[in-house]
């Protein structure tokens, strides 16, 4: 579409792996069950009256008080649970060590500044996490944006965060598109009047961006894997 101005990309799921191959990372390190962890996370979260990860995204708790409440949650349900490999009070650290971006949507990042596409990172993350994650992309020299909900204390898929992004911007939402793997972060854009494109996978992601710009982004196979 000519309109096309801004470009905005998630973070989690679409720049970093799938999220949960980022759990059963997380279960290899520490032997904590994805499930088991959620459900932590989901407990602690109850407690506040928000969404799952809305505490330490809306930067709600620190890390640290939230990793707290992680253990004590655990704890709670399975009083002889094995926490001794888990370093919750420092969670992005672990969490982060050792995880790739995911290469192919980094790449396209790059390829659609370089064609003259205004691209930014719209991304509900944690204060403490920063420095880890923004490492891990490496785009910090080419997004022109970076709106993250720990600073914003608003998070997808409400409509504030959005409409911090498209002021930000000075693009009108039917200019902007989002690239989220998340369905209700996608429609609520949809419904503020945003382009989008739901994540499913890299060759799919790649082969509508590039029908959407007319720029080359896909790769072989094997580099889509």
């Amino acid at each position: 579409m000519s309109d096309l101005q801004f470009i905005w990309f998630d973070f989690g799921g679409v720049l970093s792996p799938p999220i949960p191959v980022l759990f059963e990372q997380y279960q290899v390190k520490t032997g904590l069950a994805p499930q088991v962890l959620q459900q932590a996370m989901s407990d602690v979260a109850d407690e506040l009256g928000v969404p799952m990860l809305a505490p330490i995204e809306n930067a709600l708790l620190t890390e640290q008080q939230w990793g707290l409440r992680l253990e004590q949650a655990l704890h709670r349900r399975d009083p002889h649970i094995d926490l001794s490999r888990a370093r919750l009070q420092t969670f992005g650290e672990q969490w982060f060590a050792g995880v790739p971006s995911n290469g192919p949507l980094v790449a396209a990042v790059r390829a659609l500044k370089q064609a003259g596409y205004r691209v930014g990172i719209l991304t509900n993350n944690v204060v403490e996490w920063e420095l880890h994650w923004r490492a891990m992309v490496g785009l910090d020299e080419v997004v022109d944006l970076i709106v993250d909900s720990s600073q914003e204390g608003s998070r997808k898929p409400d409509a504030a965060f959005f409409e911090v992004a498209t002021a930000r911007s000075g693009v009108p939402p039917y200019s902007s598109l989002l690239i989220d793997d998340v369905a209700e972060n996608i429609e609520a854009a949809a419904g503020l009047g945003w382009q989008v494109l739901h994540f499913v996978d890299n060759r799919q992601a790649l082969a509508h961006l590039q029908r959407l710009t007319g720029v080359s982004l896909v790769q072989s196979a094997q580099e889509l894997a």
